[in-house]
């Protein structure tokens, strides 16, 4: 279903936002009031409202994108959850803690999306550069740090730190996991007096790790660079750089056990999906109106953001006194983070007689079974459970929290979302009329297993077909064409015998209306399948 996103605040940021959310076919009107605007001109095509209520009034406008002022952050995206829309916006989310904290509690209240802009979350080596943390292959992380350096654009109305550091914030509390135990921030105001252009905030983490972040304008030339030093290994992700993420596997050994001595490697440019931070971002921003799920930069992330800032704001102006935050909690909740309660990476599980080739990237708390293989390329998800005899890849996605029962092979060209359960023994085909005399690697067909879908023991999913969201694939049925979203299906070839929950309960439609007697979410049905229309409160 296309989604309809009103981008508010056309400016030097959010002519980025129009740009992409056009081309992800989604932008259904600018807001901006002053008609000489010359991005307006670039998309005569798009409708213009002037008024920012009207557009909020508007039932054909689904959501909104805000790329205003950040005073303007908590007020207009207060009234859009009151309107009912879902909203994007840019970092911070407000400007102070008791503004985010009722922005995250009133878009849960009314069952809204809520979304930052924090867009190093989005980026594919940052990405990459957390995979690689969870995996182990830094060891054990001591400390962190990033510069975020200009002598570009100066601002009057907002200091450094609310203007450059919400990005370094979000990306070290992904990265560790956890948010900070003390802060410390330092600073002065070289131009205008009352508005700080340079910052060096220190962090505190729970088990000694540290870091700090280095902000400024004053800068005689660019940098956005950000380092990890862990135990084996350190990484560097440099943004500005053709040679984006690095590793440097250097060591550290102590002649006669007292002197430490260091032992340089030759640097290793890591490899990543090449792929751009915010069309990812405003993609991952549809699929969540669409899913109806909480963003990986959601409310409740930029709340954390906006502690740290906050507390570093309190450093600051207090001459640098440490401000202590808490005992370090998870940045994120564990269960759906894949970390341990102490908020550490939860580690990742591998049978002795499992096979995972080099180039795998396996997320946090994932199990691979006995005598699995995973091959080449491939990548699997956080939390994912991978049965004995299994046969992964090469070169196929898996998402988070997949379930992969015994003697199943995902081929090349499957792609499994999040949360997709794979029954004993069903079969991923990936040619359609496969001859064994035959060689016929380049007419792979893509299979796409979207979001929650349950696919049941010795079924055969013929390739070139979608499993919709939370579809019920019944045992041993055969899949020959796409299944929408929610239906049953049972029989060779198979053929829909009904509906199905998202909690994975049947459901009996009285007209066009269901609702599940187990979790009590409602749903409707569309010309093309079902929608939730109401989320239960199990």
């Amino acid at each position: 279903m296309t989604r309809s996103v009103a981008l508010v605040g056309p400016g030097a940021w959010g002519k980025n936002l129009v740009r992409t959310f056009r081309e992800l076919g989604a932008l259904a009107a600018i807001c901006e009031p002053n008609p000489a605007n010359p991005v307006l001109a670039q998309y005569p095509a798009i409708r213009i409202v002037a008024d920012y209520d009207a557009l909020l009034a508007d039932p054909a406008v689904e959501a909104v994108a805000l790329a205003t002022p950040a005073e303007m952050h908590y007020p207009m995206a207060r009234r859009a959850l009151l309107a009912g829309k879902d909203v994007y916006v840019e970092k911070p989310l407000a400007l102070t803690v008791p503004e985010a904290e009722e922005l995250v509690a009133l878009a849960a209240e009314r069952g809204r999306i809520l979304m930052v802009g924090h867009i190093l979350q989005y980026h594919p080596a940052v990405l990459k550069l957390r995979a690689m943390i969870l995996a182990g292959e830094l060891g054990r992380l001591e400390y962190v740090y990033s510069n975020r350096l200009n002598i570009g654009k100066l601002r009057t109305e907002e200091n450094i730190l609310w203007s450059f550091a919400p990005h370094d914030i979000s990306t070290i509390l992904m990265l560790l996991g956890q948010e900070p135990v003390r802060v410390a921030c330092t600073g002065g105001d070289y131009l205008s007096r009352g508005v700080v252009d340079t910052t060096v905030t220190t962090l505190e983490f729970a088990k000694g790790v540290k870091g700090h972040i280095f902000v400024s304008w004053l800068h005689p030339f660019k940098e956005q660079k950000l380092v990890v030093v862990g135990s084996r290994a350190m990484a560097v992700f440099d943004d500005i750089s053709a040679e984006k993420l690095c590793l440097y596997p250097h060591s550290i050994s102590w002649a006669g056990g007292k002197v430490p001595v260091a032992t340089k490697a030759e640097k290793i440019v890591v490899p990543f999906e090449p792929g751009e931070p915010l069309l990812a971002e405003c993609a991952h921003f549809l699929e969540c109106i669409a899913s109806r799920s909480e963003p990986r930069t959601g409310g409740r992330e930029g709340l954390r953001v906006l502690r740290v800032l906050a507390a570093s704001g309190e450093s600051l102006a207090a001459g640098g006194r440490p401000v202590t935050l808490g005992a370090g909690l998870p940045a994120t909740d564990p269960q759906s983070a894949g970390q341990t309660p102490g908020g550490d990476p939860a580690p990742v599980f591998i049978h002795e007689t499992a096979v995972v080739d080099d180039g795998v990237t396996i997320g946090a708390g994932t199990k691979v079974w006995h005598f699995t293989h995973v091959m080449k390329g491939s990548a699997l998800g956080e939390r994912c459970v991978v049965g004995q005899n299994v046969t992964v890849g090469p070169g196929v996605r898996i998402g988070n929290a997949c379930k992969i029962q015994n003697n199943v092979s995902v081929y090349t060209g499957v792609t499994l979302e999040d949360e997709v359960f794979c029954g004993p023994s069903c079969v991923f085909t990936n040619v359609y009329n496969p001859r064994a005399f035959i060689e016929r690697k380049s007419e792979f067909l893509p299979t796409l297993v979207r979001r929650g879908a349950t696919i049941g023991a010795n079924a055969t999913i013929v390739c070139g077909t979608t499993i919709g969201r939370y579809a019920m694939i019944g045992a041993g049925a055969v899949i020959k064409r796409d299944v929408p979203d929610h239906a049953v299906m049972a029989g060779v070839p198979a053929r829909q015998i009904g509906w199905a929950c998202r909690c994975g309960q049947t459901l009996r439609f009285a007209g066009n209306s269901a609702l599940c007697a187990y979790c009590g979410e409602a749903y409707e049905k569309t010309g093309t399948g079902t929608r939730i229309t109401t989320t239960g409160g199990s």
